[in-house]
């Protein structure tokens, strides 16, 4: 056998025996991150309050991982480029992300790749509630924080990054870009839209839906003084509303943004062009229907944020 191929089986046998390892120990300690703060804290950590306990944190973390794509963008966003992150694999071209994910290890979409993540040797793991079941395993590798996004925003994720990174500053500056930019296009915008009703639709194959009240994109869509149509204005518990095609008026609005993620959802947009329904759209008829990027809009992060704000400018002001 060859050299290479022995070397090749001891590593994998070892990475066997250490995860192996790490279960069996989670099993005994899966309460490790949710001591009393008095015992945990130190000179060089800080403890952080989350959905599974405290946990104290690096001071100044250097070997970040990141779960999910809201949480990525805001580490980048103060400035932060994780070692290895969840669904950088499904970000593909002309996202908000482009230019800036480069050398990030993809650690897998729905499960994070625990063998990519042993490899990487964080120093801290940041993710959301969907990971729980992965934590007691996850908090052997490093300290690891979740964020529940039930009943919370995208700023409170934002603000919970900044606290488990310690970047207040960066955060501040971040902040301060985006109000900026907020004022400077409901300048543009004037008094042109203040009665008109911006309408957001998300299709994915056979499936129409729109971000309801206070969602991510309502939130910046609020600060720049936009409406949303009445049928969109619900609050769902998932944050969004789905509606038949039968019920397409619910989609109407004086301006149509259209988001598709996949090729077959571009292909039921197509679909949906053709029917009676679509085509009695008051923002298809004056010719307002606007494509936008699905992962952008549902982005959930201020990187995101700044790529909506550069959508309306786009569409809004700099459109005839």
């Amino acid at each position: 056998m060859k050299r290479v191929t022995i070397r090749y089986w001891i590593r994998c046998l070892g990475l066997m025996f250490l995860i192996i390892g790490l279960i069996t120990a989670c099993s005994h300690h899966t309460v490790k991150n949710t001591v009393s703060p008095t015992n945990l804290a130190s000179k060089d950590c800080r403890v952080v309050q989350h959905t599974m306990g405290e946990t104290c944190v690096p001071i100044d973390p250097q070997r970040i991982v990141t779960f999910s794509l809201p949480t990525l963008g805001n580490a980048i966003a103060l400035g932060v480029k994780p070692l290895g992150s969840t669904y950088v694999d499904m970000l593909g071209e002309h996202t908000y992300l482009e230019g800036k994910v480069e050398g990030i290890n993809s650690l897998g979409i729905s499960s994070p790749n625990l063998e990519k993540i042993l490899l990487i040797k964080p120093d801290i793991i940041i993710g959301w509630n969907a990971e729980r079941q992965f934590y007691p395993l996850l908090s052997q590798i490093a300290p690891t924080v979740l964020f529940n996004w039930q009943n919370k925003t995208w700023r409170e994720l934002f603000d919970f990054v900044t606290q488990v990174l310690g970047k207040q500053e960066a955060a501040q500056q971040a902040w301060e870009h985006y109000h900026q930019r907020v004022e400077k296009l409901k300048a543009a915008l004037g008094n042109r839209y203040q009665n008109k009703e911006i309408s957001l639709v998300f299709l994915a194959p056979g499936v129409i839906f729109s971000e309801t009240k206070n969602s991510f994109p309502d939130f910046i869509l609020q600060d720049v003084g936009l409406q949303r149509p009445k049928a969109q204005k619900a609050i769902a518990p998932s944050g969004q509303l789905y509606f038949s095609l039968e019920e397409l008026a619910k989609a109407d609005g004086d301006i149509m943004f259209v988001g598709t993620l996949t090729d077959d959802s571009q292909k039921f947009l197509e679909e949906l062009k053709q029917k009676p329904l679509w085509k009695h759209l008051r923002a298809v008829q004056q010719n307002h229907v606007y494509p936008i990027n699905y992962l952008t809009w549902r982005g959930g992060n201020l990187l995101a944020a700044d790529a909506i704000l550069d959508d309306l400018f786009k569409y809004l002001v700099n459109s005839p």
